[in-house]
């Protein structure tokens, strides 16, 4: 397989935090002969392995200091990383040093990612971010003319096969293995940056100084700063995307490790793409309600159902009632402990994943009877803050809609049609209004002691989705009106009257929307020429 752009691995740089799999390494290096210069307790454990390692505090003639920080940031290392050997100056400059050159430079960093996961003050998590060894990695990644650069402990039996026939790597390999090096420093930069982000805010001392109140913006380098560096590491492949010719695969937040997507899989097949999709839209419109109980039934990332209760099985029975024919083949999301008498109930119903933060054990043993049923466990309410969505050249970037906005407190609406809602109806509506932020637009949701009973979503016109919100509420096989004295919510203002009119005509005695359409006024005397109770939010919860 040599070419002649291999080169033989005749010396050897080796610092890694993590030692897993490192023995195939030693072995490798004991076999060819190699020489091994190394650091610390890699040192210790190369030698525990039979290698005769070089202790690198021999070779800088420097010790290591300062708790640790200062180990391998010294030219006779770095020279003897950066030095590529086929610039005969470079050669003859090295030579003239005294210094020989790595053909090899194997690093894994310090565990900062873990640190911030175990809850780590300030002070030991910035002990844990590693200098000497993205240094030393970017070295040789730079210097892949001549150097090979191993980060990655799936790659560890490759390098141990190229020292070991004598072989190196090529050229091509050495290119490679860099990049991928060069992707790791990244995340590992990246993962600091959001860290340092959420902790190392702005002082008021570097905000520019003005007279002029009015003048002031807020500043968003903090919501949206000049480059958006995220990083996600590579959980699993899954099957496929959203349909089978698609490929997919979950990536993960290295710096959380108790929110959605790293959720406990207690039962069932793995989760595909569309049930991640499908359970954490679920899962985040159960927790709207909270501190009440709540449970969300959804079906392509729609509520066909959405309820309080005084209890979980309660709150499930209710949203499952508002459309038992959608609710089969969905997802259902609780954000309380699963009982066993809402497992009772889930039996019977054809689902694909039940997302909670937990479950009672006679509650779990029974719905582990089903085997096709995904069982998840989330310990923690949804946190996310922003939302992303790439288009073709960019991200789109928006803090999360939440139910957050002033005009989404009821003592902030504007009553202008109608008489005031007693303490029941004003339940409903703002049951409603905080329900149809998880309705895809336009969307139309009618409800009743605080439960769906009608939705209508994802239309292209308020008229289309307010019929279907009004189908849906009275297509029930036990043929009952459930429009009559419900209530209903929008989730933008209504452009004409005629969207209204649909639900007014169906019965529903009170309505809530934003208002803010230059027809205000034609949509307003609708709702005072049938008598409903109209409020305005002032806010809208649009959802494409």
């Amino acid at each position: 397989m040599a070419d002649s752009t291999s080169r033989p691995i005749k010396r050897a740089l080796v610092s890694v935090y993590h030692k897993d799999g490192i023995e195939v390494l030693a072995q490798a290096f004991v076999k060819a002969g190699t020489s091994v210069v190394s650091t610390g307790s890699t040192a210790k454990k190369l030698e525990e392995l039979g290698v005769n390692v070089t202790p690198v505090e021999k070779v800088t003639g420097f010790p290591e200091s300062l708790d640790g920080r200062v180990k391998t940031l010294d030219p006779h290392i770095h020279a003897g990383i950066l030095a590529d050997m086929t610039n005969p100056e470079h050669a003859r400059q090295l030579k003239e040093l005294g210094i020989e050159p790595f053909d090899l430079v194997v690093v894994n960093l310090y565990p900062f990612a873990d640190t911030v996961r175990s809850g780590a003050n300030e002070a030991d998590t910035i002990e844990k971010i590693d200098i000497g060894g993205p240094s030393m990695v970017r070295g040789a990644a730079k210097n892949s003319a001549t150097v090979a650069v191993i980060t990655d402990k799936n790659d560890y039996a490759l390098a141990a096969e190229r020292v070991s026939n004598g072989e190196g790597f090529t050229l091509a390999e050495r290119r490679y293995l860099a990049a991928k090096a060069f992707a790791h420093t990244a995340a590992y930069d990246a993962t600091i940056i959001e860290w340092a982000k959420n902790v190392w805010k702005k002082p008021a001392s570097l905000e520019p100084a003005t007279d002029d109140a009015d003048a002031q913006t807020p500043n968003t380098d903090e919501l949206f700063p000049p480059t958006y560096t995220r990083t996600w590491d590579k959980s699993n492949v899954l099957r496929y995307g959203e349909n089978s010719h698609q490929q997919a695969a979950l990536y993960l937040d290295p710096l959380t490790h108790s929110d959605f997507a790293h959720a406990q899989l207690l039962h069932g097949k793995p989760m595909s793409y569309n049930n991640y999709v499908d359970a954490d839209s679920a899962w985040r419109s159960a927790w709207d309600f909270a501190p009440k109980i709540a449970v969300a039934v959804v079906k392509h990332s729609n509520p066909c159902g959405l309820a309080i209760g005084e209890t979980v099985a309660e709150a499930h029975r209710k949203a499952h009632a508002c459309d038992p024919m959608s609710a089969y083949g969905g997802v259902i999301a609780a954000n309380a402990t699963v009982t066993l008498e809402m497992a009772q109930a889930v039996k019977h119903i054809f689902t694909e994943v039940i997302v909670a933060p937990d479950y009672e054990p006679e509650a779990l043993e029974l719905l582990e009877t089903k085997k096709n049923l995904r069982i998840l466990k989330v310990p923690t309410r949804p946190v996310l803050d922003q939302s992303i969505r790439q288009i073709d050249g960019g991200l789109l970037v928006q803090t999360t809609d939440r139910i957050d906005a002033e005009g989404d407190d009821p003592k902030n609406w504007k009553l202008v049609s109608g008489e005031a809602a007693d303490e029941a109806t004003l339940r409903d509506l703002e049951f409603a209004w905080r329900a149809i932020r998880s309705v895809k637009s336009n969307a139309i949701l009618i409800a009743h002691d605080e439960a769906t009973v009608g939705v209508g979503m994802g239309q292209v016109n308020r008229v289309d989705s307010s019929k279907l919100a009004v189908e849906r509420a009275n297509t029930l096989a036990d043929g009952a009106n459930r429009t009559k004295g419900a209530v209903a919510a929008s989730d933008a203002f209504f452009p004409f009257a005629d969207g209204l009119q649909i639900l007014v005509d169906a019965g529903v005695k009170a309505i809530v929307q934003p208002g803010g359409s230059i027809r205000d006024e034609e949509v307003i005397e609708a709702a005072k020429a049938a008598g409903v109770t109209l409020y305005l939010t002032g806010t809208r919860h649009f959802f494409h």
